[in-house]
């Protein structure tokens, strides 16, 4: 018999263990849960640092779940333990991780909105995968937390994009704790907030042609098992006119009467009413006539994380959509697709060739993809140091799929990837730990070559070999007549990847 597996998250609101198994089929089977109230995000909104009171109790209940892990045979140091938001402002993250590693035994992973994003759609991708709907096609992904809002919009199957937008219920609660706390006064907050996003979400996909809004939440899964209809055991939908007006029913309520007549905790009725009414105005961008609603948490994401890697075809998929998100990135930056295409497929191409001299993990493959397609993004704002550009429009971009120790990778990738400067002379460079600090030396050099052998930007080099002969790299040309541009270009970036590697580049 396996062991369970196990995860705790750290929230705004709560605390909330998970414990599940696999089934033969990989399927998730929950064998307990918990969750208990906290109010790390009151604190953190109000003082930016979580309060003594509130570490006394965080302990507290983490201490009770070290209990609960034992009974299934599990040590604190084998479950997954991972905050969000809260923790991310908190000025004190650091010393209360410790804290809580000395006193339970439990060691913190702080998680970025984008971590989040990635997390989620592993585990609505397992709702929806006996149900023949296909929720990837033209959709929007909305969670509503206590900090912040989640959305991830797929175009056609692929990520177009995902945004991590600061409209929670604490916040707004915090935000609005100096006026009048009205309903119009909250409903005119909530839509100021969500229109000054509309452009950005709008920029990048037209809202009114979204054919599916899925929505993931204690709150919206209530008020799906209240008014909407089961699809199946995890899947409900609703009808957006049905879920406006319960919405607007439901902002009449007290805390109490929500409590009462919906036998949920008093914690969950605080949040109820601004966090449907925050699903309500996105919805609203919209023209669907259905809500999909699966009944899944971030929890279940981690758990499925840890035989995503395992399962090929998953891993497979799950590569595309970053990649999907990088595209559309440099799409809305009006990049050369052409190009960025042509020197993806050049990169990976020496990549398999040295893969066994890489020494890198899978994903190291896809880093090396995503900074192919938006190595020339600076373009955008200028052509002269259009790679100190790209820099910081990767690195402070919202990539799906991608961490920001990720993006940090990518975008130095870019920013090294011409001129003579070599990311170890970079202060901030030798910081970094050692795995990622090869990592993005070995693949700038790779991207280095990569880019010379388009200088053009014409896509020449569709059809060539690529040898290892003793010390020396081979490129073999096929009915290409003139390649003198790209041994000039070769001439002044092959020696990082020289050095790198011991192979002296030749272009035949």
């Amino acid at each position: 018999m396996t062991t369970p597996e196990s995860v705790i998250e750290i929230g705004s609101t709560g605390i909330r263990l998970l414990i599940a198994e696999f089934s033969q089929d990989k399927k998730l089977n929950i064998l307990d849960r918990s969750e208990m109230p906290i109010a790390l995000g009151r604190d953190v909104f109000t003082n930016n640092e979580i309060t003594q009171e509130t570490q006394n109790q965080c302990i507290q209940i983490l201490r009770r779940y070290v209990e609960q892990l034992a009974g299934w045979g599990i040590k604190p140091e084998n479950t997954t333990v991972f905050a969000t938001s809260a923790f991310r402002d908190a000025k004190n993250s650091d010393p209360v991780m410790d804290r809580i590693l000395v006193q339970t035994g439990f060691r913190v992973k702080i998680i970025d909105g984008i971590e989040e994003n990635r997390l989620m759609y592993l585990a609505i991708n397992e709702c929806f995968k006996d149900v023949n709907i296909n929720y990837k096609n033209d959709s929007a992904i909305l969670v509503v937390g206590g900090s912040t809002s989640e959305m991830m919009i797929l175009a056609k199957g692929k990520m177009a994009s995902v945004h991590s937008i600061k409209l929670g219920t604490v916040r707004i609660e915090e935000q609005m704790r100096s006026v009048i706390n009205t309903y119009d006064d909250i409903h005119r907050f909530i839509q100021e907030s969500v229109n000054t996003r509309k452009g950005s979400l709008e920029s990048e996909f037209d809202l009114k042609k979204l054919k599916q809004f899925i929505a993931v939440g204690q709150p919206i899964t209530l008020a799906a098992i209240l008014i909407g209809q089961p699809i199946s055991t995890f899947l409900w939908s609703i009808e957006t006119e049905k879920f406006d007006k319960f919405v607007t029913e439901i902002q009449n309520y007290s805390i109490d009467e929500c409590v009462a007549r919906f036998k949920i905790s008093y914690n969950d009725a605080e949040n109820m009413q601004v966090s449907l009414l925050i699903y309500n105005m996105f919805i609203h961008l919209t023209n669907v006539k259905t809500i999909l609603v699966p009944e899944t948490n971030i929890r279940n994401g981690v758990i499925l994380s840890k035989i995503s890697t395992e399962n090929e075809e998953l891993q497979k998929e799950f590569n595309s959509q970053i990649v999907a998100s990088a595209r559309n990135l440099l799409r809305k930056y009006h990049g050369d697709e052409k190009h960025a295409e042509c020197v993806k497929m050049i990169s990976l191409k020496f990549y398999e060739v040295l893969k066994n001299e890489l020494g890198l993990n899978d994903h190291a493959r896809t880093l090396l993809e995503t900074a192919a397609i938006l190595h020339d993004i600076g373009v955008f704002i200028n052509y002269e140091n259009h790679n100190t550009h790209g820099y910081y429009i990767i690195r402070n971009s919202e990539i799906f799929g991608l961490s920001k120790i990720d993006r940090t990778i990518i975008s130095t990738i870019a920013k090294y990837h011409r001129g003579k400067a070599m990311p170890q002379d970079e202060e901030g460079f030798l910081l970094l730990p050692r795995q990622d600090r090869m990592t993005i030396i070995k693949l700038t050099a790779i991207l280095r070559i990569a880019d010379a052998l388009d200088r053009g930007h014409i896509q020449k080099f569709s059809d060539f070999s690529i040898k290892l002969q003793q010390n020396h790299l081979l490129i073999q040309t096929k009915n290409i007549k003139n390649t003198v541009l790209e041994k000039v270009a070769l001439s002044e970036k092959a020696e990082m990847f020289e050095g790198v590697f011991g192979y002296k580049v030749l272009l035949d």
